[in-house]
């Protein structure tokens, strides 16, 4: 389940992209009732991408944000509790780990689904019921 963190540069200190992957990841286990599921986890992949300041805008000017981006298959991040928790939790990582000077209001999530069956789990393109039979065995 890919994770894509885009930032400009500076929302974060120097280094602290590593410590946020890690965060957001566990947050999305925990989230899902999945913290310690090891065939989710090592699913779990991440990518980080920080842009210059002139390449990041809102409202046509440019500004300073972050965005959170997963792609998951279409049963993740389906209950509402689930989406606010998360947002929540996502929010305040970025948040505290920006040493509270990048803005609640210019952190971004959203959530991608993938078609069923296209999904490419543990080397195999799987469906949901695939997905979560080999995630219901740990």
């Amino acid at each position: 389940m890919p994770l894509t963190l885009t930032l400009t540069e500076g929302a974060l200190p120097n280094g602290a992209e590593k410590v946020a992957i890690e965060k957001i990841t566990n947050a999305m286990l925990k989230w899902h009732d999945l913290t310690g599921n090891e065939t989710m986890k090592s699913n779990i992949t991440a990518m980080v991408q920080v842009l210059p300041k002139a390449s990041t805008f809102s409202g046509g000017k440019e500004f300073t944000g972050v965005w959170v981006e997963w792609k998951v298959p279409s049963f993740a991040f389906i209950e509402r509790d689930v989406q606010i928790g998360f947002g929540i939790d996502a929010t305040n990582i970025i948040y505290e780990l920006s040493g509270e000077r990048q803005p609640k209001e210019n952190i971004y999530i959203n959530v991608v689904h993938a078609v069923d069956g296209s999904w490419n789990f543990n080397g195999n393109s799987m469906t949901n019921e695939q997905i979560l039979r080999a995630i219901s065995l740990g």
